[in-house]
């Protein structure tokens, strides 16, 4: 399961409203990034059949089949710092992370 935290349900629910037709947030893990799987998020218009989806308020947050064991226990936050904004996943089964955080080994 991932948990996500107040301050990312707020950027997301204010996010949505200007993604016309979109039904929730998709986080997914793709091959790629300098230590082997990349993070991703986009909005998503339709929640297909493999897909898990976690509901957090009014929100969903969308993730596919492949993605799902790998996010497993994974925290999506959003930070808003004198460094940057955006949202940072935090997930304990990355072993390494490349600096910026967006690339994980498992």
């Amino acid at each position: 399961m991932v948990t996500i935290t107040a301050g990312a349900e707020q950027k997301i629910r204010e996010l949505i409203k200007d993604e016309q037709d979109a039904v929730g947030l998709r986080v997914y893990v793709r091959g790629g990034g300098c230590h082997g799987y990349q993070y991703g998020m986009a909005f998503e218009t339709k929640i297909g059949e493999d897909d898990s989806v976690i509901e957090k308020g009014d929100i969903k947050v969308i993730m596919d089949s492949q993605s799902a064991p790998l996010l497993s226990g994974a925290e999506v936050d959003y930070v808003d710092s004198l460094q940057g904004s955006g949202f940072a996943i935090k997930n304990p089964q990355a072993k390494t992370t490349c600096g910026c955080g967006s690339s994980f080994s498992a």
